[in-house]
């Protein structure tokens, strides 16, 4: 389906700042259509088409549907969408006559074409004096009854919202377009006058209040005062705009353990300021769950923190029980133990920054191979370098291939590359669905007999056992062309759970 901004660039001249005044009356028109128990149609006229002789109002070819919404209120009035549909002027009369008469028009009688009575409006959209289209307002008459004080006064503020639009006052200007987080109108309404006190108050708008520990009746008081009593404040300037409903504006308000989100739309009719509606919703599970999360994640980046400190207090005595050993051997199995708990807190380190179990692998990866370089022979004059991205990678990735890593740039330098110059790459290809790994050097090469399966060393199987047993990859071993040897890792970047073969 096109989206708005394809059907207005397609069928109209409209401009990018009118383009935007659209945007924004859409983003926020559910208030009108739920405070009107109605269907809203968008229509524009259309351009670059010549009008039909007899038929619709001067200068205008048609009308196109460039948006559509309906009422989470009431029934809808059009169970199929019209987003896209292209009529000629003349198809509807009363929109016709609101682009001529460049006012709001309403008909007298429903209409009963679709087998169910609904009533037609029809809504200049305006901008600094121009009409840059009609909504059509539809409402589905099929369950009408004798309305109730809720009915009747979300009717009036739809009227006046209607106005607001008309005379190019809403959407409001300079204002970020209310997002899907802002109340609704079905959490809960309150209307307040010109000077803050409220004329009305919804049901779910005064349980709201007495979840902050209201005893009386809201209707009657000024709002912002009896805000600012519950939660044991001053009426600061942010309360009083928002409660008075002097300016389009948000905040939340926390009193006796609840928490309120109160949203006020000015209503505007004339050229004066005749009160305002202010939307509010019980946000307090939210929140808590919020904070809740948040105190999560702080715990689990001071989780990766203190692990980061023990490994490196580990490596700290493992180097200095090496430094006290006489025999080679064990003094080079130790500093080996070092490299690898050092390579395991690289990765707790960058994750004790994050809140989430995601890491930057690039720049795990430029420190291990770092590392390596610092321990390598200086007669060698090798500097272990990488080439492409490893993006971000989950943790259950990450922290094995740091490992692996940094395993397989040690056996390069002690063995590949031993007391000779060379060149050590990290060459990496991440796809959709797989991340490849070569680390390629120079050096002498791989034995001629060889086998990755039955070798010794304890380094290689450490990264077999990483690849293939924990991310379920492959490794492969094989001499460079030109000389030297190349490792390829092949991992899947899906680490789901994994059925585990038995003997």
């Amino acid at each position: 389906m096109p989206t708005l901004t394809d059907l207005t660039r397609q069928h109209t001249d409209l401009d990018a700042a009118d383009l935007e005044w659209i945007h924004a009356l859409v983003s926020d028109w559910q208030l009108l259509a739920d405070l009107s128990f109605a269907d809203l149609v968008l229509w524009v006229p259309l351009t670059g088409r010549r009008p039909r002789q007899g038929g619709g109002p001067p200068g205008v070819g048609g009308w196109v549907a460039v948006a559509q919404i309906r009422p989470t209120t009431g029934p809808t009035a059009y169970t199929d969408d019209l987003v896209g549909m292209v009529v000629e002027p003349g198809r509807r009369g009363l929109i016709d006559v609101a682009w001529t008469e460049q006012r709001i028009c309403r008909e007298g009688d429903p209409e009963w074409g679709s087998g169910i009575p609904v009533r037609e409006e029809a809504i200049p959209v305006r901008r600094d004096g121009r009409i840059l289209g009609i909504i059509q307002r539809s409402t589905n008459l099929s369950s009408a009854r004798t309305p109730s004080h809720l009915e009747l006064t979300y009717l009036q503020s739809a009227s006046d919202l209607a106005k607001m639009i008309d005379e190019g006052r809403f959407p409001f200007r300079e204002v970020e377009p209310n997002l899907a987080r802002s109340p609704r109108v079905g959490d809960g309404l309150i209307r307040v006058d010109r000077d803050g006190r409220v004329l009305y108050a919804s049901p779910n708008a005064q349980s709201a209040y007495r979840r902050l520990g209201l005893a009386t009746d809201l209707v009657g008081t000024p709002l912002g005062d009896t805000t600012a009593r519950l939660m044991n404040t001053a009426v600061d300037d942010s309360l009083a705009v928002v409660a008075g409903g002097r300016a389009p504006s948000e905040t939340e308000i926390e009193s006796n353990g609840a928490i309120v989100q109160l949203r006020a739309i000015p209503l505007i009719v004339d050229g004066n300021r005749t009160g305002a509606l202010v939307l509010l919703r019980d946000v307090t599970e939210l929140r808590w769950r919020d904070r809740a999360l948040m105190s999560k994640d702080a715990t689990i980046r001071e989780i990766h923190h203190r692990v980061k400190n023990n490994l490196q207090t580990v490596a700290a005595l493992l180097r200095l029980q090496a430094r006290r050993l006489r025999v080679p051997e064990g003094r080079a199995a130790l500093e080996e133990a070092v490299r690898r708990v050092g390579s395991i807190a690289i990765v707790h380190e960058t994750l004790s920054h994050t809140p989430e179990e995601l890491v930057d692998f690039d720049d795990i990866a430029d420190r291990v191979v770092a590392m390596a370089g610092e321990v390598s022979a200086p007669e060698t004059r090798v500097r272990p370098k990488r080439v492409g991205s490893f993006g971000v990678l989950p943790a259950v990735i990450a922290t094995p291939l740091a490992m692996v890593l940094a395993e397989l740039l040690q056996n390069a330098l002690e063995h590949g590359l031993a007391n000779r110059a060379g060149s050590l790459e990290v060459v990496v290809t991440r796809g959709d669905e797989r991340l490849k790994v070569l680390v390629a050097d120079n050096g002498s090469g791989l034995p001629d007999d060889f086998d990755v399966e039955s070798t010794a060393s304890l380094g290689l199987q450490i990264v077999r056992t990483l690849i293939v047993g924990e991310l379920g990859g492959v490794i492969d071993l094989r001499p460079r062309q030109g000389g030297g040897t190349e490792v390829v890792l092949d991992i899947p970047l899906d680490q789901g759970p994994r059925t585990v073969p038995t003997a």
